[in-house]
């Protein structure tokens, strides 16, 4: 809304102002003092508070690093401009900074109108830049413990097999079972630090990938175990390239996930109405890890489950952490892992009925 459309009136005529509630964009209006005179129901949403409690508020009340909005309100008093788009970054004292779009107008001589709107596209590179901080500091860590933790296992199986050889015959047989129970316990370890350590040993094999060929080979796999009660739909888009990658690194990520949310449909499988969807679609103008590609394979992995606990859904890439008893924890950590090596990312979207992996790559 441009300030020639605003209304005239004042907060002190509230009925006036009746339309920009409708707006989806918050909407302060700012006295010649820099006060704050009326929020939309939007400004309320976005500055978690409400109007009463923001009235009469300044900007330096509501944000810790106020000074630039501040004069670009007082410019735009200053007929300076007619108007002034600008992103910024306003941080919040105990709160999440808000990255904004603003527009700053003078309606009249002692009145602003900020319209801010949430900068979606750098609310995205902050998360995929955290996705990718933590990923490195899980690897390091996973690298770190499976090493502190392989060389005792070594040790205590190996003190194991001593012991059971010098075990009297008389108890052999009571005792060794024991005995079994440590060599198969540091056996199940070994094999899960092994699998911690698998992304970092096996070499990065790059040749042309079809991304259809990889779902094609998961779909074969998921449906071999998973024979009935399962329908498996397929969305593709046949003009994708092929571009250079490690096609069994991304066999080993779709089947991944895909093999996760099937586990996740047991109930609907066995309804006989579970559905999982392999959608590829090309994104344009795609900016990943700060770099900005002109064509991007945009790869869904939907299914109609039951989402994700709430509880863990922020923490689903961490190593050993599992929505299913039993499970490992490492299947969504590989996956993330690998497709950081192809410089992607993955990101969810999940709520009852609905869960959605999205796996986005560059394309040549």
């Amino acid at each position: 809304m441009t300030p020639h459309h605003l209304p005239r009136t004042t907060p002190d005529h509230p009925e006036g102002l009746a339309g920009l509630e409708l707006l989806a964009s918050a909407v302060i209006l700012l006295d010649a003092e820099g006060r704050i005179r009326y929020a939309n129901a939007a400004a309320e949403n976005l500055l978690e508070s409400s109007l009463k409690a923001l009235a009469r508020q300044t900007l330096g009340a509501l944000f810790v690093n106020a000074d630039e909005l501040a004069s670009l309100c007082a410019q735009a008093l200053g007929h300076k401009f007619a108007d002034m788009r600008q992103d910024l970054t306003l941080e919040r004292a105990g709160r999440e900074p808000l990255h904004v779009h603003s527009i700053v107008s003078a309606v009249d001589d002692d009145t602003v109108v900020v319209e801010l709107r949430e900068n979606i596209q750098q609310l995205k590179l902050d998360r995929e830049e955290r996705i990718i901080d933590q990923s490195q500091v899980n690897k390091e860590l996973i690298r770190n413990l499976a090493h502190e933790i392989k060389n005792p296992l070594g040790g205590i199986r190996g003190a194991a097999q001593l012991l059971e050889l010098e075990l009297p015959p008389l108890h052999l047989a009571a005792l060794r079972e024991y005995t079994q129970v440590i060599i198969k316990e540091a056996d199940r370890l070994q094999t899960l630090v092994d699998r911690l350590l698998a992304p970092h040993r096996r070499p990065h094999i790059v040749g042309d990938v079809n991304i259809h060929e990889v779902c094609e080979r998961v779909r074969t796999l998921i449906l071999a175990e998973f024979p009935s009660g399962l329908t498996i739909l397929r969305d593709y888009d046949a003009s994708i390239p092929e571009f250079r990658g490690d096609k069994e690194q991304l066999i080993q990520t779709v089947l991944n996930i895909a093999h996760n949310a099937a586990q996740a449909l047991s109930e609907r499988i066995e309804a006989g109405d579970a559905q999982l969807t392999l959608k590829t679609r090309v994104a344009r103008q795609v900016t990943l890890a700060k770099v900005r590609y002109g064509l991007a394979l945009d790869l869904h992995i939907i299914d109609n489950g039951p989402g994700i606990s709430p509880h863990i859904r922020d923490r689903i890439f961490y190593p050993l952490v599992s929505g299913r008893e039993g499970g490992s924890g490492l299947g969504l950590t590989l996956a993330q892992t690998f497709v950081q090596q192809h410089m992607g990312v993955i990101e969810c979207e999940s709520r009852p009925g609905y869960t959605d992996f999205r796996i986005v790559l560059p394309l040549p």
